[in-house]
């Protein structure tokens, strides 16, 4: 097996035949590819039935004389001409720069290349969605499969451990609501009007829009590292050889969680951006807290607070299915759970403005104003 390469050239009237010997491994090849590369054409044929062994740089070697001399490769084992054969699939040219493409060609591909994406990634969303009824479905008719410890886990998770960020965030936009308000109204004198500006707009809009903005930063993208991490390592492959449906036990849990939890920490956030609001009014306006809730109630009518009441599920449900589908779609490579956990919260981020806009829209038009 270590005896060096080496090769015989014989003319016969068939023809020229190389014919190779001895082991064609990288450490025994030694002057072997010079001495192929100083042969002159033509040559019939180039046997290998001498070879003892052969690797992959051998069996390259022996293919690219055979392609410059137009020979033919005989004998060698089954083995052998495998190796020839697979190394002579991957002979291609590869480029070494990339094709210059026009301008205006490449950005009119690049937009149609998102739009096939974005399409791809709505359709994926809304069969992912139709498998979560489907599951829960599956559920409700046996409730004995019902995760109930990984369900209250997700409320501490998605609810309880972010009342603390979301509560300051709040209080610093119901600051920053008062202060903009107050200070664009001073010029008409009406500064009292901050406080219908600071009630209607967070229980209308912002209390429930920035929750789900940082729930889906904060719990959406945990939702697609976490599935995406469990794909990667085959723990989701695992738990559907042993039975155990990831619908059930990963997703609907997550999903439901979000889905209860958003109207508590919409409410909770749309009250503390009402006493931030309130707190910049006692201060830079000098107008008492009892004036203001005063004030509040005769402004703000009740179906504001239905408004985002009725939005917050919703968005909580584009945030579970977008960090849950992203991460079932994790695959290949560690990089991808970053690059899916980007695409989960970009996606939440995005849909939810979009719903909101259409909730904007169709509470004008049955009369919520």
């Amino acid at each position: 097996m270590n005896k060096a390469a080496d090769l015989a050239e014989e003319t016969g009237d068939g023809g020229t035949v190389i014919r190779l010997s001895g082991n064609l491994a990288i450490a025994c090849l030694h002057d072997l590819p010079a001495r192929l590369d100083g042969l002159q054409g033509p040559v019939n044929a180039i046997d290998l039935s001498q070879v003892d062994h052969i690797d992959t740089i051998g069996a390259w070697t022996v293919h690219r004389t055979a392609k410059r001399l137009g020979a033919e490769v005989v004998g060698g084992n089954d083995d052998a001409r495998r190796l020839i054969a697979a190394v002579g699939q991957l002979d291609e040219p590869v480029a070494i720069r990339p094709e210059k493409v026009h301008p205006l060609r490449r950005v009119v591909g690049q937009i149609g290349e998102a739009v096939c994406n974005s399409g791809a990634t709505l359709l994926g969303l809304l069969g992912f969605f139709g498998a979560t009824l489907v599951a829960s479905w599956s559920l409700i008719r046996h409730p004995s499969r019902f995760r109930w410890n990984a369900v209250i886990q997700r409320f501490e998770v998605v609810g309880v451990s972010a009342l603390g960020i979301i509560g300051l965030m709040s209080f610093l936009i119901g600051i920053v609501i008062a202060q903009q308000g107050s200070v664009q109204l001073r010029q008409f004198g009406m500064e009292m009007l901050t406080i219908n500006l600071v009630g209607r707009l967070t229980f209308r809009e912002l209390g429930v829009l920035m929750t789900a903005i940082m729930v889906a930063g904060r719990s959406g993208s945990a939702f697609a590292a976490q599935l995406g991490t469990m794909k990667l390592t085959e723990e989701i492959d695992a738990m559907r050889t042993i039975g155990v449906s990831p619908m059930e036990a990963l997703v609907l849990p997550r999903t439901l969680a979000v889905v209860v939890m958003m109207p508590l920490l919409g409410f909770y956030s749309s009250i503390v951006a009402v006493i931030g609001g309130g707190f910049l009014c006692w201060v830079a306006l000098e107008i008492p807290p009892i004036t203001f809730i005063q004030r509040l109630r005769e402004v703000v009518p009740i179906t504001d607070l239905w408004v985002g009441l009725i939005k917050a599920p919703v968005f909580g449900i584009i945030i579970a299915l977008a960090g849950c589908y992203q991460g079932m779609q994790v695959k290949a490579n560690a990089e991808e759970v970053g690059m899916r956990t980007t695409a989960a919260v970009v996606q939440a981020i995005f849909l939810v403005i979009v719903i909101d806009a259409f909730f904007a829209v169709f509470f004008t038009w049955v009369g919520w104003n």
